[in-house]
């Protein structure tokens, strides 16, 4: 087995925490035979391997080990690469919701004159809602940005408990609102603005594009949603079948985010639709999508359903599954093969998203 990263160890370490004893119970209730690594792609099996090893009884997330993984995700993050600007904005919210602090990324000072603008890219980051920074994904943000010659806004959004989802959204739709207002000044190209979010990101991506919908003025070109969260029912009210969700998140850890996330226990009819993609009733007016996620990631079904209702609706969606991957792969696996066919399918998404103009 090679040897892992820094960064790869922690995302591993950060997967075997939100597995706890899952895996366990899940294998238990499969047949005698069965070993979720059987299912595997043969390239991920060591550091699958390596998460299964790192879980443990006692690791579930709760509210008491929650301040345990949010550290593990900040060491997920590196220091910003030095030749790629980074700077720091405080947006207003409006009514009494605080700031929200976005970065911006790959800057030129001073914008070119007499056109010349560049498309940009509002991200969002992963975490399961209650964990991540735009701060720790600052140098995988700086690096995509100066492949595709793009701007990439970053949104710090309030996690959950600490906030629900009505805060959080707020927040992103706060900052999509401040990149178009800003275009301008930016040199950015307001037909060319592209939402993407991974997990979490990804399922934030897909609300602000719902809630974005009906104003011509904040009009998104295209949404990249990476193993998007959309349906706060997979693990409460709709079990996966074996040996999805085995490795990294599970349905325990989804019941508890989106419980946080909702304030309300998820899976009922008392969730508010507008808090859950997949809940979405008309899929009319999106923009064109990536939808990407692995064959045993906890959230496989969801963004397979998600991508078809895009495409039945007739919008343009396209949809990578990658065989034997579990979620996170790309992170904690980023040297395999199979993660570096899954970035190159997503970065060229991105690239001709970028390039098209309405």
């Amino acid at each position: 087995m090679k040897r892992m990263t820094r960064r790869q160890f922690a995302a591993g370490a950060l997967a075997a925490m939100v597995s706890g004893s899952a895996l366990a119970k899940t294998a238990a209730d499969a047949p005698a035979s069965a070993d979720p690594l059987w299912f595997v792609d043969p390239d991920l099996r060591p550091e699958a391997r390596a998460i299964q090893a790192m879980a443990g009884p006692g690791s579930d997330l709760t509210r008491e080990t929650l301040p345990m993984v949010r550290r593990t995700m900040e060491a997920l993050g590196g220091q910003p690469l030095p030749d790629v600007p980074v700077r720091r904005e405080s947006v207003p919210v409006g009514g009494e919701h605080p700031d929200v602090a976005v970065y911006v990324i790959n800057e030129r000072s001073p914008p070119p004159r007499g056109g010349g603008t560049r498309p940009a890219i509002l991200h969002l980051h992963g975490g399961g809602f209650v964990a991540g920074s735009a701060r720790a994904s600052l140098p995988v943000m700086q690096a995509l940005a100066r492949r595709l010659d793009c701007l990439v806004v970053s949104v710090e959004y309030r996690l959950a408990p600490e906030t629900t989802w009505r805060g959080s959204i707020a927040d992103t739709y706060a900052a999509l609102s401040w990149l178009h207002a800003q275009a301008g000044a930016l040199g950015v190209d307001p037909a060319r603005v592209v939402v993407m979010g991974e997990s979490a990101g990804g399922g934030h991506a897909s609300l602000l594009a719902i809630a974005a919908r009906q104003s011509p003025k904040l009009p998104i070109a295209f949404q990249l949603l990476v193993y998007p969260m959309l349906d706060d029912r997979t693990g409460s009210t709709r079990m996966p079948a074996f040996p999805i969700g085995t490795i990294g998140w599970t349905a325990a850890a989804n019941r508890f985010a989106w419980g946080a996330f909702l304030g309300t226990e998820p899976g009922g009819s008392a969730v508010p639709s507008a808090a859950v993609p997949a809940r979405l009733e008309d899929m009319a007016g999106l923009p064109p999508a990536f939808v990407g996620v692995g064959s045993i990631d906890l959230f496989f079904e969801e963004s397979v359903v998600y991508a078809s209702r895009l495409i039945k609706a007739g919008i343009p969606a396209e949809l990578v599954v990658v065989p034997g991957a579990f979620h996170g792969f790309d992170v904690s696996a980023s040297a395999t093969p199979v993660a570096q066919r899954f970035d190159a399918a997503r970065t060229e998404a991105l690239r001709r998203a970028l390039q098209s103009r309405a």
